[in-house]
């Protein structure tokens, strides 16, 4: 008998927090309802996917290759609803957005091709910039909207913003890492250990005023603008990293595994939003889109809760 949808998407839930509980919270069953799925996923497969720790579960070398598939078996399906649920909207013109490196990277490639199906005669041009140079862009009217991080964003008085999606930050680390089976983790103690610090999309000056508000710092030993770089050193076992759930991947560029554990101090969400400039009136195909975004990023963010 083959595993459900259902149980696929207990299964990576499960893989992914860590813990049947938080699993169970994230898909918003009952944790015995949670063990049961997994119970019988293992029954279908065949195998174990799963042996328990004192901090949760961790995934058997069976489990980790099933759990590649299993997410893309979860990402197709995602794709082929939105596929047949976008109906074709006559907008033409064309939208000037902006969007940073982060959006290029972890958020576009998910909504170019479903754009392309909903606005068919819209000519979108991305422009790629550094936040504040979007910023200018908007109040010169050079840009039209942008897509960015709006968690970095100060408050401006002539643009608007509306934020879409939070990812929660959590700590990356070697499946056999220390901190990943403990039971509980704070800041104090990811600051005992080897730390990788991404420099990219002003994550530096992010990372300061959350450990700074715990009088805490972390303990650097690489620091790099590559997130595949900070990726295959947190793999290697070289450091730990906290970072958001949107740019999570569980492995490096090399197949070596990276999993996450919550943070219990309270650690700010990476929010990604719209920014678009509040004088003269917008554009109608500015809002079509502006309005689709909305949906669409949503939409997702709702599916993968």
């Amino acid at each position: 008998m083959l595993p459900t949808l259902k149980q696929l998407q207990h299964f990576v839930a499960i893989a992914e927090t860590g813990q049947v509980s938080r699993a169970a919270l994230r898909c918003h069953v009952s944790q015995s309802s949670m063990t049961a799925s997994l119970k019988s996923l293992e029954q279908a497969v065949g195998v174990q996917l799963f042996t328990r720790h004192a901090g949760g579960v961790r995934l058997t070398e069976a489990g980790t290759r099933f759990l590649r598939h299993a997410q893309q078996i979860e990402d197709a399906v995602l794709d082929a609803v939105e596929a047949v649920s976008v109906a074709p909207v006559d907008i033409a013109g064309t939208v000037r957005m902006g969007v940073t490196e982060t959006i290029t990277a972890y958020v576009l490639p998910g909504l170019l091709e479903s754009i392309e199906r909903k606005f068919p005669r819209l000519r979108l041009e991305l422009l790629e910039r550094e936040r504040h140079d979007i910023e200018r862009g908007i109040l010169r009217g050079e840009i039209d909207i942008a897509l960015l991080l709006v968690s970095n964003l100060p408050g401006l008085d002539h643009v608007t913003c509306e934020t879409l999606l939070r990812s929660p930050r959590q700590l990356w680390g070697h499946p056999e890492h220390p901190l990943m089976t403990a039971d509980r983790i704070g800041l104090a103690d990811v600051a005992r250990h080897d730390y990788i610090l991404l420099d990219m999309d002003e994550h530096i000056a992010t990372v300061g005023k959350y450990w700074g508000q715990y009088g805490l710092a972390p303990q650097v030993r690489y620091q790099s603008c590559s997130i595949e770089a900070v990726r295959s050193l947190v793999a290697a076992g070289r450091g730990i990293a906290i970072l958001s759930d949107l740019v999570y991947r569980p492995w490096s560029l090399e197949g070596q595994r990276i999993v996450r554990r919550g943070i219990a101090d309270k650690v700010p969400s990476m929010d990604v939003g719209l920014v678009w400039k509040r004088e003269p009136a917008t554009a109608g195909n500015v809002v079509a889109l502006a309005d689709y975004l909305r949906s669409a990023l949503k939409g997702r963010e709702k599916a993968r809760m």
